[in-house]
């Protein structure tokens, strides 16, 4: 097997080992590099499935797969939420990710990362991509699953119901970090996009999938895109610029753009579009009144008052004037000032 080291910043991963010094998985390639690593590590995935519950703890490193739109290299688990432990309790959501980042500077690429868990009805919350970390890049990656899909940290700073945050970070410092994901395909049905991140979604594609059966004709709602939980202290939380937002499954108005997951939640549509299962309320407070002279939910969108003219009264419109705030360079560029590209 290849070790990184800075004259061999590259390193290979294929099931099959079709080469002597490939790695067999992307854990044995990620835990091959050298704790607190600084050197650059393009780790390269050949095209495959992988079965595998992923944890990368190492900065500066790059996970590649082939194929633009990362449907050939596919990493996939199944653990969910609603899974027994062998001591009786629940796993809970934040112990079922497939794809684990606890690091810095952390890049996906052409990679599919998928929770194959099944349905969020029969087995809860199933994480695909659990994001924890300070200028991480997921670019043309496919993140599959049904209820919250991809956890962008950090944890809000308290549980609400006890136990609620048991897994990897449960007691760490609640670190804001940003997260840039471009043209990816995230699918999912509740609060399938959730946490207190500064995350950009640009040229994204973002589906819902329908929640409840046909049969039940009691359910109004399928789901909701975000469950946003910004700290209160941070000017930004998720901005999505120029996505499409569709559906195959949901009847029409059926789903929200976000909810709050905590007070301060920040989201924000720019030059966005959107299929008929979106809801004419557009974002719905949760049932918490309170929440409503705290979140912050804006679009800009050019037929805002035409086509949703029913929008519920805490959703900003924002002015062509505004939009300097809500830049990819903006929103993600912090003290360093980062640029991702």
């Amino acid at each position: 097997m290849q070790f990184v080291s800075e004259t061999n910043p590259t390193l290979y991963v294929s099931a099959e080992k079709r080469n002597a010094d490939d790695f067999s998985s992307v854990t044995e390639a990620v835990n091959s590099i050298p704790e607190g690593n600084r050197t650059p590590v393009t780790i390269f995935i050949a095209p495959g499935r992988y079965h595998e519950k992923i944890t990368v703890n190492r900065p500066f490193v790059t996970l590649e797969g082939t194929g633009k739109s990362g449907a050939d290299t596919v990493l996939t688990y199944d653990d969910y939420a609603n899974d027994l432990m062998e001591d009786g309790t629940k796993r809970g959501t934040f112990r079922s990710y497939t794809m684990f980042i606890d690091a810095h500077d952390v890049t996906l690429k052409n990679l599919t990362i998928e929770n194959a868990s099944g349905d969020s009805l029969t087995h809860g919350q199933a994480i695909a991509l659990y994001a924890d970390g300070d200028r991480l890049i997921v670019d043309s990656c496919r993140l599959l699953g049904h209820q919250d899909t991809l956890f962008t940290a950090p944890l809000p700073p308290k549980e609400i119901q006890k136990n609620g945050f048991i897994g990897p970070k449960q007691s760490a410092p609640r670190l804001h970090g940003r997260q840039y994901y471009k043209k990816c395909y995230i699918c999912g049905d509740i609060d399938f996009i959730f946490g207190g991140a500064a995350a950009y979604f640009e040229d994204c594609t973002i589906e819902s999938l329908r929640h409840f059966p046909e049969e039940n004709g009691e359910a109004k709602t399928q789901g909701y895109v975000t469950a946003a939980s910004t700290p209160e202290e941070e000017q930004y939380g998720y901005v999505f610029s120029k996505c499409k937002l569709i559906s195959e499954e949901c009847p029409e108005g059926t789903v929200y753009l976000g909810r709050p997951w905590r007070n301060y939640a920040k989201t924000v549509y720019v030059d966005c579009s959107f299929g008929k299962h979106i809801h004419p309320a557009l974002f719905h407070d949760w049932d918490k009144p309170d929440a409503r002279s705290t979140i912050q939910y804006g679009l800009y969108y050019e037929k805002l008052q035409k086509e949703y003219p029913d929008r519920a009264d805490f959703v900003q419109e924002l002015k062509e004037e505004q939009l300097a705030l809500y830049t990819k360079e903006k929103v993600l560029a912090g003290e360093d000032n980062w640029k991702p590209e």
